[in-house]
């Protein structure tokens, strides 16, 4: 049986865990999702703390360096989370267009010598 690389990637794309689904990797969904989710979670933590120091910086008509500090670090986390969000996205897009294309790809030992033999397909047309 033979799986669609691009049908996985579409799926993926739509709902993340989802080309793992339909590649039968079900192990892999909630690794995507616990990645996406904790790095969502950061994120959103960061991005409040931010949007607190913004404000006492503002507050304190822009004289506290302290709020400044606080506020540039969660800004740089903030930012730096984002980009770990949309690498996991990506990255589990490619483990989906991987893992079709190796979808029947198959090493067993063989029975008489008990070494592993590497079945390869060519397609004649």
């Amino acid at each position: 049986m033979e799986k669609s690389p691009w049908g996985a990637v579409l799926r993926s794309a739509v709902l993340p865990g989802f080309g793992q689904f339909y590649n039968e990797s079900y192990w892999k969904i909630p690794v995507v999702w616990g990645f996406i989710g904790y790095f969502g979670y950061v994120w959103i933590d960061n991005n409040d703390s931010y949007k607190q120091y913004r404000d006492l910086y503002v507050e304190s008509d822009f004289k506290n360096p302290d709020y400044k500090r606080l506020r540039d670090f969660y800004k740089d986390q903030r930012d730096e989370f984002a980009i770990y969000i949309v690498l996991t996205y990506f990255l589990q897009l490619v483990d989906a267009y991987v893992d079709a294309h190796l979808f029947d790809f198959n090493v067993t030992p063989d029975p008489v010598t008990r070494t592993p033999q590497l079945g390869v397909k060519f397609y004649l047309r």
